[in-house]
């Protein structure tokens, strides 16, 4: 089950059925990481693009707080239902729903830049995946200038070392590390 914990549908919460496969991010951690993203973004203003959406527990925290656009690519047909389901119920339309594989999904240059993008992939995905991701993520045109790519991953993977690092957070056994286009070490 997991909890909208703030904004408009502050208190809701959604239960997926048992069969889902999924580690959605713990209240703690989102509590964290969304104090963090209001304090350097007019959440309203932005635009977001959640990668490996899994249930959507991201998206809807985002669209809860005013986030008008809202961008959630997940390849689980179920989760995209599910995700859909959720929004249909309690009314959301700022949720677009894209059912692909990620890595497809980011492998070609984009059309838009997002403010902020939040990627949960699995916690036993490879070194080398995960080296793709920020790659593509950070060159092929889908963070904005000023905008940041969090990634949640175990505590025991360090990705301090890429050049683009900018901080990491630790909640639990998650991290959120943090990366720009512009960061200097």
């Amino acid at each position: 089950m997991i909890r909208i914990i703030a904004g408009k549908y502050k208190g809701k919460k959604i239960t997926a059925p048992k069969n889902f496969e999924v580690r959605p991010t713990t209240d703690f951690a989102k509590e964290a990481l969304f104090s963090i993203i209001t304090n350097r973004y007019n959440i309203s203003e932005i635009s977001v693009l959640d990668l490996f959406a899994g249930i959507g527990s991201i998206d809807y925290e985002f669209a809860s707080r005013g986030c008008k656009d809202i961008t959630s690519v997940e390849l689980n047909g179920k989760h995209v239902k599910f995700i859909q389901d959720i929004n249909k119920l309690l009314g959301i339309n700022e949720i677009h729903i894209i059912k692909q594989n990620v890595f497809n999904f980011i492998e070609k240059e984009s059309y838009k830049s997002y403010d902020i993008i939040f990627a949960d992939p699995p916690f036993d995905m490879e070194d080398k995946e995960y080296e793709n991701l920020i790659h593509c993520v950070l060159n092929h045109n889908f963070l904005s200038k000023n905008g940041e790519f969090i990634l949640e991953h175990n505590t025991r993977k360090d990705l301090s070392e890429h050049p683009n690092f900018l901080e990491t957070r630790k909640y639990g056994n998650v991290r959120f590390s943090f990366f720009g286009l512009n960061s200097e070490k």
